[in-house]
């Protein structure tokens, strides 16, 4: 009876991590939060989609909103969904050429962040009978930013809404997604989707990446609690004195792949020992400093399905860095064409007088800024 319980839970093991090595690096997303001196929060992750572009754009949606939802099943039947009225203005950059918000910060500070989840999101079918209450994945932080002021408000709401199993026609699949969600008291949580309910996970070291489940991550960063910021001591093996070879011996052990464990494990690693930073404003460097470390590059080797799509104009399947600054109410970003931070001041949004849905480009030109600063020549960008 042992014998057979354990080759079950090693085939259960290794289909589990067979689904994780499948995971394309093109869906290496990789969200992390810091804390400044001064209290203020910044969150901030990277959004990788190395299959195609799914030209993001900047979102405004305005107080007072009325969300319509429709589903579908396929490209020819289309079925109602649940309605409703926006409370609260919404700051996000959207995808796939439609209004949904794949991260956002609304006028009270709540940031939400979708993260892809494949092989785990689990969501009920449609029924008509609930259709009112019903929504699809990519629905969800739309719904939340739009009705939520605090992270108690989004764990009320997320039990009075339904996510279905309906088709998001950009994918050709239901979209498999969790969600990261912040509000400027410094708590965190992540939301998933398990057998058709939704569980929610504190996040108290406010990190987030892909499949597996949260809880399996918290449990397998056990198997890294060596790690340390500071050097390994010299060691004395009989006569011979051995010393580090040089700085980082105490994060010998840390993975280095694109896999979600590992950029898991390197996220907890490199915000618990990141550098202390006076503001929100000085934080923003420190998060995006943090965040070069999981830039993925086009046609990784991992990722390398779906090359016979359009990759055209592509330069990395990272598409766009974000950093969030909660208490300061600022948006922070900048895209693989143009590495120059820009920003949305939030807080700054009169509301009040935005009545209709708005969106603009991430960038005026795919192109770097570059500054000529050779001496004798007038600076100049290109």
């Amino acid at each position: 009876m042992k014998n057979i319980k354990s080759r079950v839970l090693t085939l259960a093991l290794a289909f589990m991590f067979c689904l994780i090595s499948l995971m394309p690096v093109a869906y290496a997303c990789t969200g992390i939060t810091l804390t400044a001196e001064d209290g203020a929060m910044v969150y901030g992750r990277t959004l990788e989609w190395g299959v195609f572009d799914i030209e993001s754009r900047i979102l405004i949606l305005p107080r007072g909103h009325e969300f319509v939802t429709e589903l579908s099943n396929d490209k020819n039947v289309h079925l109602p969904g649940i309605q409703w009225t926006g409370k609260y203005g919404v700051v996000g950059i959207d995808g796939l050429n439609q209004p949904i918000v794949f991260d956002g910060m609304n006028e009270k500070g709540l940031t939400a962040g979708v993260f892809y989840h494949p092989g785990f999101a689990e969501y009920i079918d449609y029924d008509s009978i609930i259709a009112d209450k019903s929504m699809a994945p990519t629905d969800v932080a739309n719904y939340l930013l739009s009705t939520c002021a605090t992270l108690d408000d989004v764990r009320q709401a997320i039990n009075q809404i339904v996510v279905v199993n309906v088709v998001e026609p950009a994918l050709e699949i239901p979209a498999p997604i969790h969600l990261m969600v912040s509000d400027p008291s410094g708590e965190q949580i992540v939301i998933e989707w398990l057998q058709g309910k939704p569980q929610i996970f504190d996040a108290e070291l406010g990190v987030l990446t892909n499949a597996p489940t949260y809880d399996w991550h918290i449990t397998n960063l056990r198997n890294y609690v060596n790690l340390s910021a500071v050097a390994l001591p010299d060691q004395e093996i009989g006569s011979i004195n051995f010393s580090p070879l040089g700085s980082g011996s105490g994060m010998i052990g840390l993975p280095g792949d694109f896999t979600p464990p590992s950029r898991l494990i390197r996220a907890v690693a490199f915000t618990q020992t990141a550098r202390p930073t006076s503001d929100g404003l000085e934080t923003m460097y420190e998060l995006f400093r943090i965040l070069d470390n999981f830039n993925v590059p086009l046609g990784a080797s991992e990722g390398s399905e779906g090359e016979d799509l359009d990759k055209s104009g592509m330069r990395s399947s990272t598409l766009w860095t974000t950093a969030q600054d909660l208490t300061n109410k600022v948006t922070y970003y900048h895209t693989q064409h143009n590495r120059q931070v820009r920003k949305i001041d939030v807080g700054s949004l009169d509301f009040e007088t935005i009545s209709d849905v708005q969106t603009f480009p991430l960038d005026l030109q795919k192109e770097q800024n570059i500054e000529d600063r050779t001496p004798g020549k007038e600076s100049v960008s290109s």
